[in-house]
């Protein structure tokens, strides 16, 4: 029996034996690949549906995510009202997203209900036809939201840092306005939808407690369709930052707070530095208790936060810090960014501090493998990054060896503040 009178033994997270569940995997008929990870003490599951549908191959802005959007809003043989429905009637949540590079269809139900759910879900994949009224109800309701985000500084000033870092003609530095919206006709989203979802190449990711014949299942109803067939276009897009590093914008004359945001280009997964540039990251304000968090935070009261982090794209990445300040001290918790910055390549971190970026760092990874649902995300940013476990394995050994020379070696290569664009929105 447990002695609650005795405390329990306080081990570091270094030191635990930290292991990646491995997936497993097979194909439908139509050379879909399937990746599972099985598990979890309730009969619930997700199934995620990934294809190559994001901005990065739109020929005109915001297709890819109008498309996306609106796979829920009505088929051949059912209404939008309809569908939503269908999933609600059996406690199923049936979401989507677009990303840069993909774009997702993400079911989260009960295993019993799959052979009512799939089917529906097939549907909306053949038969999707992207309703006139439905697209017009999109338009405005975007057009309003956009109206009133426009207002914010922080919402600005996200669109126009990715801006000046990657070009706005580049998916990355793209943003949406007015205009665009105006500018959607319901031709260009069914044209969209039959080259890169109905006949797309797709990937199916699957976790959770998962039924004996989850095999079977998919394959009777997805294995048949025209996924896979086809090879994607090849779509590049060409780097144009901005020439100029310093921006000061007045959104709102009557402003009382500003949105910071101070970035640099960066390579991304595949760099060597990649991993080690993780943790000098984490010192520098990847965590709550950072050096940023720690200086403009608590001692100098700036902000209610800050933070620094890599941005998670496939191409390439960008080293982004955010925070909103006070209108007046704005330039104040600027100039405090660049002496942790100087304060990393002058000196060596000390052995305390670093210890306790290990521990936090390794700690977070045991926190995100915390229940199949998690194991199978990191999963799909490996696999679709063009990543193994053994980047896993590796980036857990160079959290746990690195050491203060390399992190300053790599502060004086990186944290320089000629590299930074800065952008100050009020």
């Amino acid at each position: 029996m447990l002695n609650r009178k005795q405390e329990p033994d306080i081990h570091d997270a270094v030191d635990f034996d930290v292991t990646l569940k491995p997936y497993e995997s097979f194909t439908l008929d139509n050379g879909v690949p399937v990746y599972t990870i099985d598990g979890g003490a309730q009969e619930v599951l997700m199934l995620e549906w990934v294809f190559y549908a994001g901005n990065w191959y739109e020929q005109q802005n915001i297709v890819a995510a109008t498309a996306n959007f609106m796979l829920k809003n009505g088929t051949a043989g059912k209404s939008a009202f309809a569908l939503n429905e269908h999933f609600e009637f059996y406690g199923a949540y049936l979401n989507r997203n677009c990303y840069n590079e993909t774009a997702s269809v993400t079911l989260h139900c009960l295993a019993k209900h799959l052979p009512d759910l799939l089917p529906v879900v097939a549907e909306i994949f053949s038969e999707s036809v992207f309703p006139q009224n439905e697209l017009d109800i999109y338009k405005q309701n975007q057009k309003q939201r956009l109206e009133v985000n426009l207002k914010k500084c922080d919402f600005v000033s996200n669109r126009l840092i990715d801006e000046y870092v990657f070009g706005i003609d580049h998916p990355y530095g793209k943003y949406t306005s007015t205009k665009d919206y105006d500018a959607l006709q319901r031709e260009s989203l069914e044209a969209f939808y039959q080259q890169f979802y109905k006949n797309g190449r797709c990937m199916l990711f699957a976790a959770g407690k998962l039924p004996a014949d989850i095999g079977t299942q998919l394959n009777k109803v997805f294995g048949q369709l025209p996924f896979n067939r086809t090879e994607m276009p090849a779509v590049s897009h060409a780097f144009t930052p901005a020439t100029e590093k310093k921006y000061r914008i007045i959104n709102d004359t009557n402003g009382v707070q500003g949105a910071i945001r101070m970035a640099r280009p960066f390579p991304n997964r595949h760099h060597p530095d990649f991993p080690k540039v993780q943790v000098l990251n984490n010192i520098l304000g990847g965590f709550f208790g950072s050096r940023l968090m720690s200086n403009i935070r608590e001692d100098k009261g700036y902000t209610y936060g800050i933070h620094s982090y890599l941005q998670n794209h496939v191409h390439s990445s960008a080293w982004m810090i955010s925070t909103e300040a006070g209108r007046d001290v704005c330039e104040a918790t600027i100039t405090e960014v660049y002496k942790e910055m100087q304060l990393l390549r002058d000196e060596p971190v000390d052995a305390e501090e670093l210890h306790l970026v290990k521990n936090y760092m390794i700690g977070s990874v045991l926190g995100d493998l915390d229940g199949p649902f998690q194991i199978i995300g990191r999963w799909k940013n490996y696999i679709l990054n063009n990543l193994t476990d053994a980047w896993f394995y590796n980036s857990l050994q160079t959290i746990r060896s690195i050491t203060a020379e390399e992190l300053q070696a790599l502060a004086q290569q990186y944290l320089q503040p000629d590299d930074f664009y800065e952008l100050v929105v009020i």
